[in-house]
């Protein structure tokens, strides 16, 4: 009766891996890579975003409205006035949010793909592959 209730070591089991399996574990690992490289990508931009916000919360300190103020666009920068530069640092930021937004929905996209994935590769390997990632 007790031997009911206890487990052994579960067995691996040999599952054939064929080229259809193989192409989506190929596919999972190259969205799993896109994905970390687009987050990276979305951590600089918010980075940016943040910086443009404190010059503009810098500038809006400003007393001397007749000041020119340097801009950097390129390689050079040139000089505005405090209302001029006010606008091209909202102009960036706006640019900048909607790139954010564009990556953000990639990002989802990819998630929506790995998930069907997994969800197929799970059903064929079960405890015979590790989809899951590393956090390290």
């Amino acid at each position: 009766m007790m031997a009911a209730t206890m487990k052994g070591p579960v067995a691996v089991e040999d599952v054939n891996v064929t080229f259809a399996d193989q192409q989506k574990i190929n596919k999972f690992a190259r969205n799993t890579s896109r994905m970390t490289e687009l987050k990276n990508e979305i951590e600089a931009k918010k980075k940016s975003l943040q910086n443009l916000q404190d010059a503009s919360d810098d500038l809006m300190m400003l007393d001397d409205d007749a000041l020119l103020i340097p801009y950097q666009i390129g390689d050079v920068f040139v000089s505005h006035t405090q209302e001029e530069t006010q606008e091209l640092l909202e102009a960036a930021k706006e640019t900048l949010e909607q790139e954010v937004k564009g990556l953000e929905e990639r990002v989802s996209a990819i998630l929506q793909v790995l998930g069907d994935l997994k969800i197929q590769l799970y059903a064929k390997f079960g405890n015979n592959i590790n989809l899951e990632a590393d956090e390290s």
